[in-house]
């Protein structure tokens, strides 16, 4: 079994799932998708089969049989083991208390924001703010309304922490555009607009 079957990052979401109730690969994938986008996007069919092969392998989950419906053909329930059990708390501990730096295609994006021009970064920027705040509100509502509907809290956590990073997102763009408008974020007019590698010595340091 390789290693890498069991680094990947779907398998804390399917250990995730099935604490709560046994599944078939079809509804796992389907619960997944409907839950994250990030999973949406993500996840493949061969991909969770081989995770799941991978997880029963590992002895973290077992086989409860066969369930069919209708016509539909036979599935194969998995549920989670105290070994499973055991390592999705391991996980969730070290993931938790553990911050790691986990490197974003906007962040990639920013690196290089530079190259847009002042005129250019205020237009994209201005222009992702807004689809953030649509995107925001609509995950705003859908968070109060599954509070309201009774929702424990803790169930819908991660919608909560996605809106504060949104939110912080959104500030900080805010005031990068209010300090391309006031001069106080300046632009380099050369080739300086190329970011430097950390530990890099500048030009002057370089000639010194």
């Amino acid at each position: 079994m390789p290693r890498r079957a069991l680094d990947n990052p779907i398998v804390l979401a399917v250990l995730g799932l099935l604490l709560e109730q046994p599944s078939h690969p079809h509804q796992m994938l389907a619960e997944l998708r409907k839950r994250s986008d990030n999973h949406a996007a993500a996840i493949t069919r061969g991909t969770l089969y081989n995770t799941v092969a991978a997880l029963t392998e590992a002895g973290w989950l077992a086989s409860q049989g066969q369930q069919r419906l209708g016509n539909r053909p036979e599935r194969t329930v998995y549920a989670l083991t105290h070994a499973g059990r055991d390592e999705l708390v391991r996980r969730l501990d070290s993931q938790i208390r553990n911050p790691e730096r986990e490197f974003s295609q906007f962040l990639g994006a920013v690196t290089y924001l530079g190259a847009l021009g002042v005129s250019g970064a205020v237009e994209a920027l201005a222009e992702r703010a807004r689809r953030l705040r649509q995107r925001t509100a609509a995950d705003e509502e859908r968070f109060a309304e599954a509070l309201a509907a009774g929702v424990p809290r803790l169930h819908v956590i991660e919608a909560e922490y996605a809106l504060c990073l949104a939110h912080a997102e959104m500030a900080w763009i805010d005031a990068v555009i209010d300090d391309l408008h006031t001069g106080s974020l300046t632009w380099p007019t050369d080739a300086a607009t190329t970011p430097t590698p950390p530990g890099t010595p500048n030009r002057k340091e370089s000639n010194a």
